[in-house]
């Protein structure tokens, strides 16, 4: 196996981040089960703070960022998969404190690693990636509670993001009547053809002010965001509502109250699509490649890039600046 380009961070004496795209060879790689051969990974929030110095995530550098990536098996000692086998591996530590996607190849341990599943290409996969598969997971989750269609509006944060706009698209797919709240307001055509129903600003979810409970406003909400934000969507939660959340962008606490707790009967539901069990994972990707499926909107969330764009595009997503899914060729 010949030597293979990679996009790698480093720590310098002076702890200073050095990002470049570099020749490794497979001695460099892991000795991991499954050696694959890397033909799209994706842009997320995640792999844009291990591009940052003093970030709490990576362990050990350099590192091959890309928590996400799909390809074909080359070689494997996991007797669940063979040479050609097409592949889908995302989460766990890949990128983070295990080389990722952002490279030609990779070796990832088999039980990291799922089949593609009948109904969607490589590429697909990768426009879901991490941010599809929190998504899917999210609307999953509400729908084990026993949410319908007909319970009322969802609502959804950060809706120009990632795992916002495939979540849009994914209710919206599903029948649900969705209200999108961004702080992007220029990306409300892209939002309209995702499917919402209606434009919030993030003042019109959260105004500044907490309340121990508000008016009832939605049946559910999918919010990546967190923080006082989320607090105030708890407090307008229809009875026996639910949140779905998994992401910390608007912070890391949750100035709530019990009211709607045990006056509502609400739900607060973590997302992990970092850990979430094999079984779970792989029904999640049955469904995206089902159910969920929002390949008519495909090219509306889809950008793609090269691995020499990697730099701008990881500081770009820290700035809240892309819309929809970045997928990476590789």
């Amino acid at each position: 196996m010949s030597d293979f380009q990679a996009y790698t961070i480093d720590k310098n004496e002076n702890g200073e981040i050095e990002s470049k795209i570099t020749s490794l060879s497979r001695n460099n790689l892991p000795d991991s089960d499954v050696l694959i051969k890397v033909h799209y990974s994706s842009v997320n929030y995640k792999d844009g703070m291990v591009a940052t110095p003093n970030n709490p995530l990576v362990k050990n550098y350099p590192i091959v960022p890309g928590i996400d990536l799909s390809g074909k098996v080359v070689e494997s000692r996991d007797s669940r998969f063979k040479p050609g086998d097409a592949v889908i591996a995302t989460s766990y530590e890949i990128g983070v404190n295990h080389h990722g996607g952002y490279s030609e190849y990779a070796t990832i341990p088999g039980e990291w690693v799922v089949p593609l599943p009948d109904g969607i290409s490589l590429e697909e996969a990768m426009i879901y990636g991490t941010a599809g598969f929190t998504a899917a997971l999210s609307v999953h989750r509400l729908e084990n509670t026993g949410l319908k269609p007909d319970h009322g509006k969802i609502l959804v944060t950060g809706a120009s993001g990632g795992v916002g706009s495939m979540a849009v698209a994914m209710l919206s797919k599903r029948g649900y009547h969705v209200e999108a709240s961004t702080g992007s307001t220029e990306h409300s055509t892209f939002l309209k053809e995702l499917g919402t129903e209606n434009i919030l600003t993030r003042e019109d979810v959260y105004d500044g002010r907490l309340k121990p409970i508000q008016s009832e406003r939605w049946a559910a909400a999918v919010d990546p965001v967190g923080g006082e934000q989320l607090a105030s969507i708890l407090s307008q939660l229809k009875y026996n509502g639910a949140a779905a959340v998994s992401g910390l962008t608007g912070g890391t606490k949750i100035p709530t109250e019990v009211y709607p707790f045990i006056l509502r009967g609400i739900s607060l539901i973590g997302i992990d699509s970092v850990y979430c069990p094999m079984p779970t994972r792989k029904k999640i990707w049955h469904r995206l490649a089902n159910d969920l499926k929002t390949t008519n909107l495909f090219e509306e969330i889809k950008s793609e890039i090269s691995l020499k764009e990697l730099p701008e595009t990881l500081n770009q997503i820290l700035q809240g600046q892309n819309r929809g899914r970045v997928i990476v060729k590789v």
